[in-house]
């Protein structure tokens, strides 16, 4: 079907309409007609956009020809030669974001074991960086250049977006420098693509291709959003599945490192595990929604503060968190000191409490206590001072079919702490039908449901 010049500046209205729910767009006129254009937005945010060059030593493999005198000799190589280093190099893009104290941030995945840093302005000139420090958890790495007055881009608030919101991806893709592509935002708080430890996506269909990572992602009022990062890319190719690091979230990042040189990330010390139908309906829970806590540590502040294995938290600081992921964000996000407000069910019952956000503990001091069920014929114990520690599973048994595993302790049953087999054998009588156990494997805590 052919398109009349009519139709055509209908469409381009339509398309003006659409977009000012967002933010007012520039226009300009061709051949008597306004139409639409990013440009003057790409224009102003195009200039904080830098390419990121990294290079660093690598050792040549030795060749065994070098080792050899005879070989040495004839071709008349010195005793104390050593073959040349390569000096590999790679790119990246990278966002400056303040002016006066020339502070850029790019992925630490693309400064990663660099020994030298040079940041390419869009002018062409290049400027050596100093890394402040890097979060590898969140893929941020902030650095600094000897030179003031540089563009820098406005920061945006990333909790604002909404599915749908247009947004300018811009960056040095395959070292070509300043291209720019546009798209929707696809979905919004993507995790477990095991690409971060961290992870809170925005997901977008803008094109985001090697290069591009550290680069920006803006919306339509030219404000950095998201810190461009990686692709699922099955054919190795752009497939209009990209992801950004949250701005908010990147920004928690950068400002530890500024202040700190490192991020102090928070914990409450507690183990965790999705919550599933099974273990809801084992925790008389009507809702699967919510994280699991499969342990607390001694010394903990969740411990300090009445947290207990077996809650269910839904809830930080009335901020829903449904996944390991969003509990992990949400925890994570806090400094080392605040306070916040813990929702979770306790045998059903709904409770809240305050706690403190603290540091890294070292999980040698857990203190452990687990149960077992008729079902686990075939298991051979011995009583542990942290519970009970399976020390065989015999071949084709019931038990073998369980999930359980020879070293596994159980650290409760049902509910109720076992330190030995009477333990154990009292706690299957609340339910002979099903069986509840709280397990520790290696350095990880969880609960296994046996029907």
């Amino acid at each position: 079907m052919k398109l009349t010049v009519y139709s055509i500046q209908w469409l381009l209205v339509l398309l003006m309409f659409s977009l000012t729910t967002h933010a007012e767009l520039p226009v300009k006129e061709i051949a008597g007609t306004k139409v639409p254009t990013l440009a003057p937005i790409i224009k102003t945010s195009e200039k904080a956009v830098v390419n990121i060059a990294t290079t660093a030593k690598q050792q040549q493999l030795n060749h065994p020809l070098f080792n050899n005198p005879f070989f040495r000799e004839f071709y008349n190589i010195p005793k104390n030669y050593q073959p040349p280093k390569q000096r590999p190099q790679s790119t990246g893009s990278g966002v400056i974001i303040n002016s006066k104290d020339g502070i850029i941030i790019t992925n630490h995945h693309v400064i990663d074991a660099a020994e030298k840093i040079d940041v390419i302005l869009s002018t062409g000139d290049i400027l050596e960086a100093e890394l402040l420090g890097s979060d590898p958890e969140v893929d941020i790495a902030v650095l600094k250049v000897k030179k003031s007055g540089l563009p820098a881009i406005a920061l945006g608030n990333s909790d604002m977006l909404e599915v749908g919101d247009f947004v300018i991806a811009i960056g040095n893709p395959f070292g070509l420098s300043q291209t720019v592509t546009t798209g929707i935002v696809s979905a919004l708080g993507r995790s477990g693509l095991g690409i971060e430890g961290y992870e809170d996506f925005i997901q977008t269909d803008a094109s985001i291709n090697p290069g591009n990572s550290g680069g920006a992602l803006i919306n339509l009022k030219g404000e950095v959003i998201g810190i461009n990062t990686a692709i699922l890319a099955p054919a190795r190719g752009n497939v209009g599945i990209g992801f950004a690091i949250p701005m908010n979230m990147a920004m928690n990042s950068v400002n530890q490192i500024i202040e700190h040189g490192e991020v102090k990330r928070g914990q409450l010390g507690v183990m965790i595990q999705p919550l599933d139908e099974d273990l809801a309906r084992a925790f008389k829970l009507d809702t699967k929604t919510g994280v699991l806590i499969a342990n607390v540590q001694d010394g903990s502040t969740a411990k300090k503060a009445g947290i207990k294995s077996g809650d269910i938290i839904t809830a930080i600081d009335g901020n829903k968190v449904g996944t390991v992921h969003q509990l992990r964000n949400a925890v994570g996000a806090k400094r080392i000191g605040d306070k916040v407000t813990v929702e979770f069910y306790r045998n059903g019952k709904k409770k809240t409490t305050n706690v403190e956000i603290g540091g890294k503990e070292s999980l040698s001091s857990l203190s452990l206590t687990t149960p077992v069920s008729k079902k686990l014929n075939g298991l051979k114990f011995e009583a542990m001072k942290e519970g009970l520690e399976i020390t065989a599973i015999e071949p084709n048994s019931p038990a073998s079919h369980t999930g359980l595993r020879q070293g596994d302790l159980i650290l409760s049953a049902n509910q109720q702490p076992v330190a030995n087999l009477e333990d154990l054998k009292q706690a299957l009588t609340i339910n002979g039908n099903k069986l509840l156990l709280q397990i520790q494997r290696g350095m990880g805590v969880f609960y296994l449901i046996i029907q």
